[in-house]
């Protein structure tokens, strides 16, 4: 059994209570009404919202997973996130940001009634996309339920249960539910002032692990522990990495990824990064955050600021700890059944290999990312179920007391919901890969289209969605006892066909009834001012608009997009680098992230507003009247 030392113990009982302290503390300014309990009364500042978002992308076990990947596929590694849409940060920084936040809306299915209107066709796709934002929230609270359990039940020294599976998810249990009452009470003032209050732990726990790492394994004692091509960020047609030798169970990871033909894997992985980031935040944590920032152009910094201050931090983190277990975990993360458990190479190589004091500012702050991915994931349900279904459907005049009650009500189901789905799921690449590759794969076509075809339409999305969501779950259910499909990971493999399905579905289901109302087409487009193939209704406006100018704005966002992940990508090398004393390749990495920033620095930031100059007061006068109500 795991003794927490009375330091260590001491740091992370303070942490909890000062946590709690805050966010009830802060609470009061929530309870004014719906704006200021899901959007903080869009007051709070966009460096503090920025952070926010940040500590709550640096979850426990997004980290335990980078983790595995890290430890069995090298500086590879860095690529296999964008499976995930990591480049959302990105898209949302250069455009997509600005184009959310001018449309002035409470939830992600608020801005569906902006841009389809009050038709049938308007209210399925509503539905469907309040339906999407609650098994998206459901799946990733069952994610996050799963890593702090096993994370938790590590090291701290109290057996809940006899069973280990049981015990782990009696821990997750316990950390939800203290997660759980601020954010019911506080909304989105008490998420994001606690959210800054951790990132500031986790950061001085990144750092002080890299260290850590940097004086006690030294580049020669690395090398002696991986195989050939491990310290390689490039690679060519196969993954190039042989396990056999030295870890069998990193080689039978590795062949039951499905990701050995590299070059594929990359290719697929990159056009599936950037067209699930093109459609936009998924409806959960990030988009309220976009639509929280006091302006479209601080929303825009906004998501600029997450990767400046996640990434090099984070990745000093994960690769301190990879490099700690590979150099001293000699016996290897074993679990119960005694199958080799990559989830435990992180929480085992802390409680080993990270000394007192640290090991008590490590634990909090991973307990910190948790809490605060956990909370920013609570406070986007309840929007859906109280402003998008009880409000809309059910009881449309209460009082701002009731929806707030409703919201509490809400909060604690969806937490509930959650984490029984917890229980019932082991791993967390399980989750991950089915969240990410086939659920997603429903989500890209019509959030693509929804900003870019002026005749894509409520009907288009709605069967856009149910196909795509539909097939998702039909690749689910009959490929579930297969790891891999035609020698790909299987969410990798279906998702070209899932898009395809989806992608028809919308097409088919636009095409096949009529557009959408002008006036509602007129209102979008007006507020908005998105660029693609929105020609009628831009030639229609000028009408009553002369001075209207279209958005050409598409090949310079294209060009910043590339150039930003390029600088998102060398900060994510360069933390590796540091930690790994690779100083020519951290010092190359460096160079290429400033570049890119001065790049970015005249063809991005030089030139964000929050409305184009031809409507711009206009836009003011309508955006007062919005946070007024």
């Amino acid at each position: 059994m795991t003794t927490l030392r009375p330091i260590d113990a001491a740091i992370l009982a303070v942490f909890v209570l000062v946590t709690i302290s805050v966010g009830i503390l802060i609470s009061g300014r929530a309870s004014r009404n719906l704006r200021g309990y899901f959007l903080g009364g869009n007051s709070i500042p966009w460096y503090l919202l920025g952070v926010s978002n940040a500590s709550g992308m640096f979850d426990i076990s997004g980290t335990m997973l980078m983790v595995t990947w890290l430890y069995i596929y090298g500086l590879k590694s860095v690529w296999i996130p964008w499976l995930w849409p990591v480049f959302n940060q990105i898209v949302m920084m250069v455009y997509l940001s600005v184009w959310l936040r001018r449309s002035g809306v409470l939830t992600g299915a608020d801005w569906i009634r902006l841009r389809f209107g009050s038709s049938r066709g308007a209210q399925a796709a509503h539905l469907v996309v309040v339906l999407f934002a609650l098994i998206n929230v459901v799946g990733f609270l069952a994610y996050g339920f799963i890593g702090v359990g096993k994370f938790a039940a590590t090291f701290l020294p109290w057996q809940l249960a006899a069973d280990p599976a049981t015990n782990a998810n009696l821990y997750g249990l316990a950390i939800t539910a203290l997660t759980t009452l601020y954010v019911v009470k506080g909304g989105m003032y008490s998420v994001v002032f606690t959210e800054v209050l951790q990132f500031g732990v986790m950061t001085v726990a990144c750092i002080g692990v890299g260290i850590l790492a940097m004086a006690r394994v030294s580049p020669e004692m690395l090398a002696g522990a991986v195989p050939a091509g491990w310290h390689e960020l490039w690679f060519g047609w196969e993954v190039g990495l042989d396990w056999s030798p030295i870890l069998p169970a990193a080689a039978e990871r590795v062949a039951g990824d499905g990701w050995r033909l590299f070059s594929l894997f990359f290719s697929l992985a990159l056009l599936k990064g950037l067209m699930a980031s093109m459609a936009g935040p998924a409806p959960n944590y990030d988009m309220q955050r976009v639509l929280s920032a006091r302006t479209p152009r601080e929303a825009a910094l906004m998501s600029g600021v997450v990767s400046l201050v996640l990434l090099l931090p984070r990745y000093m983190l994960i690769t301190g700890l990879t490099v700690l277990a590979l150099a001293f975990l000699h016996a290897g993360p074993a679990a119960a059944d005694g199958r080799f458990d990559f989830d435990l190479i992180l929480p085992l190589a802390m409680r080993d290999l990270v000394p007192p004091g640290l090991f008590g500012i490590l634990l909090t702050a991973l307990l910190a990312a948790f809490m605060s991915t956990y909370a920013a994931t609570v406070n986007a349900a309840p929007a859906y179920v109280v402003n998008d279904i009880y409000k809309r459907y059910f009881n449309p005049h209460a009082s701002d007391a009731t929806y707030l009650r409703m919201s509490y009500a809400t909060t604690v189901a969806v937490v509930v919901i959650g984490t029984g789905l917890g229980f019932l799921i082991d791993q967390l690449q399980d989750v991950v890969n089915w969240i990410v590759g086939s659920l997603y794969g429903g989500y890209i076509a019509a959030n693509v289209l929804k900003w870019h075809w002026w005749r894509f339409n409520g009907w288009g999305y709605f069967w856009g969605m149910v196909t795509g969501i539909l097939a998702a779950f039909f690749c689910a259910v009959v490929f579930r006892d297969q790891p891999t499909l035609w020698g790909f990971e299987k969410n990798l493999a279906v998702f070209p066909g899932i898009l395809g399905v989806s992608l028809a579905g919308c097409v088919f289901g636009s095409l096949a009834t009529p557009p959408d109302d002008a006036g509602v087409l007129d209102r979008f487009y007006l507020r908005v001012r998105p660029w693609g193939w929105w020609g009628p209704v831009h030639d229609r406006l000028r009408a009553t608009h002369p001075q209207l100018a279209a958005n050409r704005d598409g090949p310079r966002d294209a060009f910043n997009v590339a150039v930003g992940i390029i600088w998102q990508t060398s900060l994510t090398a360069a933390g590796i680098y540091l930690v790994l004393q690779n100083f020519n390749r951290l010092g190359l990495a460096t160079v290429i992230a400033v570049v890119c920033m001065v790049v970015l620095k005249f063809t991005w930031y030089d030139r964000l507003v929050d409305y184009p100059d031809d409507v711009a007061a206009e836009m003011a006068r309508i955006e007062r009247r919005l946070l007024e109500n």
